[in-house]
């Protein structure tokens, strides 16, 4: 649904925009790199299709894929995230625990909505620390959490800094919250609705246990078997190590969710995920069959929006303020009908 403001008037112009855009990614990537002790690396846009390195989101995601003529016509795909990918470069570059990575990961994603905050064109930090097993626990991701999130207010103060007409949003703490406990709170309401009312009265939240079954049945969101591991059960009682940072963006008046991450799953959770999700064949992909013999380090990693954070940063309406990208007619019509300059 395009949620887009009736009197909206950008703070920043096009050419401001552009400034503004290069200041928060140049900005935030320092940031997160020297907190978390990340190097950059070079990612692949594709690879190969049936490999299981791709990420398949919630699975039903279509892949954009191409034959390679010179290769016999073999099929790639194009990445729609490295979720698996990063565990599997750490690895092989042989990272050693409290290191990590990260990348620009540029994806394209042709089944995903086209709204006020999400396109086809999908551009982030992909990231990936090594730690060690015994740390597979609730307290070491709110950990992680709260040091992105310090980033997150330094980067605000450094926009509203440089842009005085920009004034700083989020609150001084982001707060923890199981995805249980929120559909305790609301349990009439929609996973989205639950964010917005959640995102409205906090102004920044971690929800964890994204994937895992609630005690009505359903799951607060999707979530692949083989990455993110939101099956064990944590320290607090609930099950699930991962989540979603989300904030109130005061221009559209709605939650948004800048970052998705998690403690990645080991052997015996990756078994015990693809067996709730009746995707046990996939042990057989050369992905999987190489975590199954414990080739890969365990890690927390996650992918952290840079379009999105350009856009809460610099009060933008539409994500196609600072991302260039195709857009429906109707929506078209309505950002010229608002006022929203879409590049």
């Amino acid at each position: 649904m395009q949620i887009l403001p009736s009197d909206y008037a950008p703070l920043l112009n096009l050419k401001e925009t552009e400034h503004a855009i290069k200041l928060v990614k140049d900005f935030f990537e320092r940031s997160l790199s020297a907190e978390l002790r990340l190097s950059r690396v070079t990612s692949p846009i594709f690879v190969p299709r049936g490999s299981g390195i791709n990420d398949d989101l919630n699975g039903i995601e279509r892949p954009v894929r191409f034959p390679v003529k010179r290769m016999d016509d073999a099929e790639m795909e194009v990445v729609q995230s490295l979720a698996k990918w990063k565990r599997m470069a750490l690895a092989n570059y042989g990272y050693g625990i409290g290191k990590g990575l990260y990348t620009d990961m540029n994806a394209l994603r042709p089944d995903d909505d086209i709204d006020a905050i999400h396109s086809i064109y999908v551009d982030q930090w992909d990231w990936e620390l090594v730690m060690r097993e015994e740390d597979r626990t609730r307290a070491f991701i709110t950990n992680i959490v709260n040091r992105i999130y310090e980033i997150m207010k330094q980067t605000e103060f450094v926009v509203c800094e440089q842009y005085p007409k920009i004034q700083p949003v989020l609150p001084e703490k982001i707060v923890h919250i199981h995805a249980e406990e929120v559909l305790r709170r609301y349990p009439k309401l929609s996973p989205a609705e639950r964010e917005k009312e959640l995102a409205r009265e906090y102004g920044a939240l971690f929800i964890s246990g994204i994937g895992c079954a609630l005690s009505d049945g359903s799951s607060h969101g999707g979530r692949a078997p083989d990455y993110d591991d939101w099956c064990t059960i944590a320290e607090d009682g609930f099950p699930g190590l991962n989540g979603d940072i989300i904030v109130w963006d005061h221009v559209r008046q709605d939650s948004m969710e800048l970052s998705s991450m998690g403690i990645r799953v080991n052997r015996e959770s990756l078994q015990k995920q693809l067996e709730i999700r009746g995707m046990e064949e996939r042990k057989n992909l050369f992905w999987h069959t190489r975590l199954l013999a414990g080739d890969f380090p365990q890690t927390i990693g996650g992918g952290i929006g840079q379009s999105r954070l350009c856009m809460f940063f610099l009060k933008k309406a539409h994500i196609g303020e600072v991302q260039a990208s195709v857009w429906p007619e109707e929506t078209l019509a309505l950002c010229k009908k608002r006022n929203v300059p879409l590049m």
